[in-house]
């Protein structure tokens, strides 16, 4: 059993939780949400807000490394995220610059590796090759996946599965009938990931309660834990928080527990 101590948020007193080692979530997706709300609040700039954020990246993802999680997938930037102002996106794309500069001597010695998913193609070169650098630095690392969806977006993603299903229909390769959840999962980014694919826990920072085409397909049976916290702001506590939720649940996948059949 972990421990671990928290507040609540209405009467500020402390409470001691215990987390079930045997039920830590295998894959976490966290939806960075609230840097720039969490700068205007200090009456910052945007970027610091951002800058934050990659510090608090670095924080949870030891935190999950450490209570055992298998996979962390965050959602960095997504293919909408371009409408943005040029000054802030051309600061998003430095920071994978900055951060595996910084941080990848600490993902080896934590074991940790690097993955990303998304259209990186479509990202500027420096930010290509430190992505590159990166997954090629912690390749031979066997512990948590670290994987970052960076210009990624559930929608692109579906559209893109599909055109790949859709070629080899046309090229004779694929008949309509072999067509089924198991080879559309092929099709995805999160192929690579295995039996981890699909997250077991969402979690969203910074109040709002939506996905933000983020992982569409792949949360159809995830638990969902909406934080008031912005995201720099997050830290382990509210990660052993929001698994603590995540453990007071039941998933029946659309089935029925032994006590709910009585």
């Amino acid at each position: 059993m972990f421990s671990f101590f928290s507040k609540d948020q209405t009467t500020g007193e402390v409470a001691e939780h215990q987390l079930d080692e045997a039920n830590i979530p295998a894959h976490i997706a966290i939806i960075m949400d609230g840097n720039g709300r969490w700068a205007q609040q200090r009456h910052l700039p945007r970027i610091a807000g951002h800058k934050q954020g990659m510090n608090t990246v670095k924080t949870v993802a030891k935190a999950a490394s450490h209570l055992g999680v298998k996979v962390l997938t965050l959602y960095a930037f997504s293919t909408e995220n371009w409408k943005r102002p040029n000054a802030e996106v051309n600061y998003l794309m430095k920071l994978p610059v900055d951060f595996f500069g910084t941080f990848v001597p600490d993902l080896i010695k934590n074991n940790i590796r690097v993955k990303v998913m998304g259209y990186t193609d479509q990202l500027p070169a420096a930010t290509q090759k430190a992505v590159a650098d990166a997954i090629a630095d912690t390749r031979h690392c066997t512990g948590m996946v670290l994987n970052f969806a960076l210009n990624y977006g559930g929608r692109a993603e579906l559209v893109t599965a599909v055109q790949h299903v859709a070629q080899q229909v046309q090229s004779g390769q694929l008949d309509p009938a072999e067509i089924d959840e198991t080879m559309l999962d092929r099709q995805l980014m999160t192929a690579g990931l295995g039996e981890l694919r699909d997250p077991d826990l969402l979690i969203r920072t910074s109040g709002e309660k939506r996905l933000s085409n983020f992982m569409l397909w792949q949360v159809a049976y995830s638990e969902f834990v909406f934080v008031q916290e912005h995201w720099p702001d997050f830290d382990q506590t509210a990660l052993e928080t929001a698994i603590y939720e995540y453990q007071q649940r039941h998933r029946r996948y659309g089935g029925l527990t032994p006590d709910t059949e009585k």
